[in-house]
């Protein structure tokens, strides 16, 4: 497949849709190229006054549009979109890190009913599936999701009298329009996951093209594309328009710094490059990680999951609880042939509950006769699946490429491992988009240099949580993100009522005070976020307004600073070069080696650079393994793959001369996997690392040692 340019405009050219008018502005009067006098020139300014348009007329500014579709969305907002940066140089603005405009192309294309443009026009764009006709009987999506009998009035526009809602999954939340109000109500940055999962397609009972994975994250990629030409046209022309697709840091500052909206491409799917497992056989190989890498960063995608919802030959996933876990436990048995399997957890952090609601007859009769969804322990809440062998793979090519990791969705022991290996490189690109990692791990996320960000919850919600976590951000400063999840079926705020103390109060002023925000209308249709709630993607700057309004101007502020945050992971992503392992041409030594007429342990066997080989100590506590390097130098990192023989306590000592040691790190709560000791920087000839106290019957067994300056 051809790549996208990143300037693919295809639209441009095109003339509009019958039926559809576009409103155009006069053309202002070229200004006069030679001044002769002070008369010609005053008669210049007054002929260029006199062209012009009047304020507030269409296109009368840079944010206005010159040709916009009519009839179409009215955004409500007026006043200046604020640009530049601030007096530090940073960006200004909101982050929405995880939203799905076209997840209608995914899913078979008819599980998310509506687009986000329509070159035919808005009534074309927000109409329902046809199924959906005339009542909403056989929306069986929105019956399930939503309970009830699913009924609703499928009519979209004008009148949108049941949809979009806050509480419909099946219906679009992203038309242009409704981005283009929370561009103008201070978002600046936005990641469009391209997003599907060709199970739920699968047993779906309705669609109208295939299931395959790749093919829908294409299509969506391409469709992204099309939506930035269809805007651009109605600016101008190429590189015009607000929504611009950006596909390195310094391309989104600038969009930034110009007042527009720099939009992401990421991916969430269950089965990246087709990497499924059937019977926990892998049905992808580094080949195919290595083609599908490179297709999706020429897509411009620049960040990712490697599992979502199901397990697969990459990672495991962090459960879905309830009733919605059961079905999801069901797919996972009909794409797999396995079911989800638990273990007590190793730590703190743990994966969802599950096991815990009985079996809908709506999937029972899904699953083979005699088959049924397993119950669980209650003390067994950790996936057994962590992150494998081409899992780590992935993610390694990911690093390479300068792309970032979206943890959220991996189980707990996946997504320990994957922090595992980014601190062992001091790797920054770690994302927490949308509230589904382990709260624990935060502290690590920001400690690495990545970002979090919360889900859109109501607003007490919202700011409980960001309140709890303020803390880390003042301790690391950064900013702070919601990812809204959008035509994500995932379920919105509701409203909080009129009638409440502290409602929000139209007209409202933008965080930054350069805009003013009244309700938005579509149609004959005006939405209010006190009784509608989150309903659509329109109403972000009123669940913003209610968020200061429950949790004051602090919250906002923080997340007014998600923007530069965001950026600042994704630049030292870009940036990062893998240090060099000092333990090439080195030798090493050991206490002792556990003896095996068949395999060799020797201590050089932990610096050879290959997996598959390890040291092994005799079965005591008081064990080391030295690793003597070709001359002295500056080291300040030492990286540790332990095999299921690991240390709880133990210390990482320098020396110059072999004899006087210095411990520079050391730990008693060693939990196994790969660890990084980092420390300031010391000379050092000689690494050793000192066993103090085993955490299992078995010596100390590692499969590999790095030593790093940095």
């Amino acid at each position: 497949m051809s790549r996208l340019p990143h300037a693919r405009l295809p639209h441009a050219q095109r003339s509009p849709a019958a039926g559809v008018h576009l409103v155009r502005r006069p053309a202002r009067r070229p200004a006069r190229r030679r001044i002769a006098t002070l008369v010609a020139a005053l008669l210049a300014l007054v002929g260029a006054a006199l062209a012009a348009p009047a304020h507030g007329a269409a296109g009368a500014n840079w944010w206005d549009p010159v040709a916009r579709p009519a009839p179409d969305a009215r955004i409500g907002v007026t006043g200046a979109p604020f640009t530049g940066t601030d007096a530090q140089g940073r960006v200004r603005g909101f982050v929405d890190a995880h939203d799905h405009i076209m997840a209608n192309e995914g899913f078979g294309g008819r599980l998310i009913c509506g687009k986000a443009f329509s070159e035919a026009g808005i009534e074309d764009a927000l109409k329902d599936c046809p199924e959906h006709y005339p009542d909403g009987s056989l929306a069986i999506f929105d019956l399930i999701t939503k309970g009830g009998d699913g009924k609703h009035d499928p009519v979209g526009w004008p009148t949108f009298a049941d949809w979009p809602a806050h509480d419909s999954l099946t219906h679009q939340q992203n038309y242009y329009a409704w981005i283009e109000r929370a561009w103008r109500g201070g978002e600046r940055v936005l990641v469009n996951d391209l997003v599907t999962n060709g199970v739920i397609c699968s047993v779906y009972f309705f669609k109208d093209r295939s299931c395959d994975e790749m093919t829908a994250i294409r299509l969506e990629a391409q469709k992204s594309y099309d939506l930035q030409a269809y805007i651009d046209t109605m600016y101008g022309g190429p590189g015009k328009g607000w929504f611009r697709i950006v596909t390195d840091s310094a391309q989104a500052r600038e969009v930034v710094r110009q007042g527009k909206l720099a939009v992401v491409l990421g991916v969430e799917t269950s089965e990246p490059f087709g990497c499924k497992q059937v019977l926990d056989i892998a049905q992808c190989g580094r080949a195919d990680i290595d083609r599908g890498l490179d297709e999706l960063y020429g897509l411009g995608v620049r960040s990712m999951f490697l599992c979502h919802k199901f397990d697969n030959a990459l990672c495991g996933v962090r459960f879905d609880e309830g009733a919605l876990g059961v079905a999801i436990n069901a797919g996972q048995f009909l794409s797999t042939g396995t079911f989800w399997q638990t273990e007590k957890c190793a730590g703190p952090q743990h994966d969802n509950p599950i096991g815990l609601t009985p079996t809908p007859a709506s999937v029972q009769e899904r699953l083979p006769q005699g088959v049924t969804v397993p119950s669980y322990a209650g003390d067994a809440q950790c996936n057994t699946r962590g992150l494998t062998e081409l899992g780590e793979y992935a993610l390694r090519g990911m690093m390479r490429r300068g792309m970032m990791l979206e943890l959220d969705h991996m189980s707990v022991k996946a997504a320990g491992r994957a922090l595992d290996v980014m601190e062992s490189q001091s790797y920054p690109g770690a994302v927490s988009s949308h509230s589904w990692m382990d709260l624990g791990w935060t502290e690590r996320v920001y400690k690495l240099g990545g970002f979090v960000a919360q889900y859109m919850n109501g607003a007490q919600a919202f700011s409980d949580e960001a309140k709890r976590t303020d803390a880390l951000r003042d301790k690391y400063g950064v900013g702070y993100g919601y990812g809204t999840d959008m035509n994500g079926v995932g379920g919105w705020p509701g409203p909080r009522g009129a009638d409440t103390a502290n409602p929000v109060r139209y007209p409202f002023r933008t965080a930054d005070g350069g805009s003013l925000v009244d309700r938005p209308t579509t149609g004959s249709r005006t939405w209010d976020i006190n009784t509608d709630g989150a309903a659509h993607y329109g109403l972000v700057p009123d669940w913003l307004e209610d968020i200061r309004q429950v949790g004051g101007q602090d919250v906002v502020d923080d997340l007014f600073r998600g923007a530069e945050s965001y950026l600042t992971t994704w630049g030292a992503s870009e940036r990062h070069r893998a240090a060099v392992n000092l333990t090439g041409g080195s030798t090493a030594a050991a206490s002792s080696a556990e003896w095996n007429p068949f395999v060799s342990y020797a201590p050089d066997r932990a610096i050879d650079g290959s997996s598959a080989s390890r040291w092994a100590s005799d079965w005591s506590d008081d064990q080391w393994l030295r690793v003597d390097l070709p001359a002295t130098t500056l080291v300040s990192r030492v990286t540790l793959d332990w095999e299921r023989a690991y240390a709880r306590a133990y210390r990482i000592e320098v020396s110059t001369d072999g004899t006087t040691w210095h411990t520079v790190w050391s730990t008693t709560t060693g939990d196994g996997g790969l660890d990084t000791a980092q420390f300031p920087g010391v000379p050092a000839r000689h690494v050793r690392v000192h066993g103090e106290q085993r955490a299992t019957s078995w010596g100390y067994s590692l499969y590999d040692v790095g030593v790093y300056r940095a």
